[in-house]
């Protein structure tokens, strides 16, 4: 279909193909004002759920049958190029759809979904080969398969370069050593995107190269995460010996510091939520309560829900000033780091407004509708904080690339990555 098919033909389209396949949701006030009732619905607002691996495994069903459907139905790969599967269409058509499909209620993606087809998908396109594009792009946008990351290690903290998982040549075939931890979606993945050292002689950015891991290789382990609000949604995960063929590796040997910065790009745009999105619940949700307790008139409440409102609404002019830029053309600017920096902050500004509001009934579990639940938006929130790239390195972000601050001293930039190592060392 060519990008000069009509846009309002096209959303009238996908509007009668939503009505045959979707059930309608309540009606909302506005796209910024969505309607709240208390006490009607789930109460749910947690940022990790907690929920069995049977659930996890059966919400991922639903989510799969609905994007195979919406995929097959020609939906889902809009703004992707023909070349790869896609439509070929312009940005504008997929926030048509993305409009319409907001007035549908439809399954819950959750976060393997997501991360497989707004990270690891546009990566493989970005680096892959011809071979690797054909074999990995539609498997995961229709959701065949799933795809995660493999990047964070538990010595490297926030500096991702220094990671420590090693992948050694042997023949036609490379072989893989570490530890992976906080990898979302690993128990129900197919594939991991692993960024690994393959050169220790050379500084640590220069050292590494992205590898697409099946996650049921020999010597992969996958083992959960328990998180202090209950859920498992993280995971680690342990290599050893894990044999690679060379047409997994993705993208150049010692090129893996820019693909992943590629993939961590895209995961900003997606984490930038705002603080307006459902995850965790919103400010409507805390206005709510606030209403329900008869709380509203109450002048601490008043100033909480005061600061929330103006934040929340600045991040979503934000996010609107980034999709300006990509429509009009123009490559990312800080606004995926400032969207991002703003969502998490707005977490915890919902996290001390309903404290207050809902006092001892968030720690005590009566049964009582909208209470105690969000207790795991409390204890989950501060996750987001190191999440999608931690809050400190958002900070760096803006202030070296964008306020043009001096960057921080960094030991050992420009040797090896051994004798980096043995300077740490010293200095611990």
């Amino acid at each position: 279909m060519s990008s000069t098919l009509d846009l309002e033909q096209f959303r009238a389209a996908a509007r009668s193909w939503l009505q045959s396949n979707a059930e309608p949701r309540a009606a909302a006030a506005s796209a910024d004002e969505p309607r709240v009732a208390w006490g009607s619905g789930s109460d749910n607002v947690a940022v990790f759920h907690d929920v069995s691996e049977a659930e996890e495994r059966a919400r991922l069903d639903a989510c799969q049958q609905w994007q195979r459907a919406k995929f097959d139905a020609g939906y889902a790969m809009l703004n992707w190029p023909e070349a790869l599967g896609g439509r070929g269409l312009p940005n504008s058509y997929l926030r048509a759809y993305n409009t319409e499909e907001a007035r549908f209620e439809v399954p819950g993606a959750g976060e393997l979904p997501p991360t497989s087809m707004g990270l690891i998908a546009p990566t493989i396109a970005a680096y892959g080969t011809p071979e690797q594009q054909e074999r990995f792009i539609r498997p995961l946008l229709r959701q065949d398969e799933y795809g995660c990351q493999l990047f964070s290690e538990p010595s490297a903290g926030s500096d991702l370069a220094s990671l420590a998982t090693r992948a050694e040549r042997d023949g036609d075939e490379w072989v893989l050593d570490g530890q992976k931890v906080w990898t979302s979606g690993a128990r129900f993945a197919q594939w991991g995107l692993a960024i690994v050292r393959t050169d220790t002689s050379v500084p640590k950015h220069k050292g590494l190269t992205a590898f697409m891991v099946p996650l049921d290789a020999a010597g992969v382990e996958v083992r959960p995460i328990r998180q202090m609000s209950g859920g498992a949604n993280f995971n680690e995960v342990f290599l050893t010996g894990v044999r690679l063929a060379d047409d997994l590796r993705l993208g150049p040997v010692g090129e893996g510091w820019r693909v992943a910065l590629t993939c961590l790009g895209f995961e900003r745009d997606h984490s930038g939520g705002g603080g307006g999105g459902a995850v965790g619940g919103t400010y409507h949700h805390v206005v709510a309560a606030a209403a329900h307790f008869g709380l509203t008139n109450s002048p601490t409440v008043r100033q909480s829900l005061a600061d929330l409102y103006v934040h929340q609404r600045v991040a979503q002019f934000t996010n609107r000033r980034a999709a300006a830029r990509l429509k009009a053309g123009q490559t990312p600017g800080p606004e995926g780091s400032l969207g991002k920096l703003m969502w998490t902050a707005n977490m915890a500004r919902i996290s001390d407004a309903i404290s207050t509001i809902l006092g001892a009934r968030l720690v005590a579990d009566t049964g009582e509708w909208g209470t105690f639940a969000w207790g795991e938006h409390v204890l989950g929130a501060p996750g987001y904080r190191i999440a999608g790239g931690s809050d400190e390195i958002q900070r760096n972000i803006i202030g070296e690339r964008v306020l043009g601050l001096p960057a921080e001293p960094r030991i050992g930039k420009d040797l090896s990555f051994d004798e980096a190592q043995r300077i740490t060392r010293g200095l611990r």
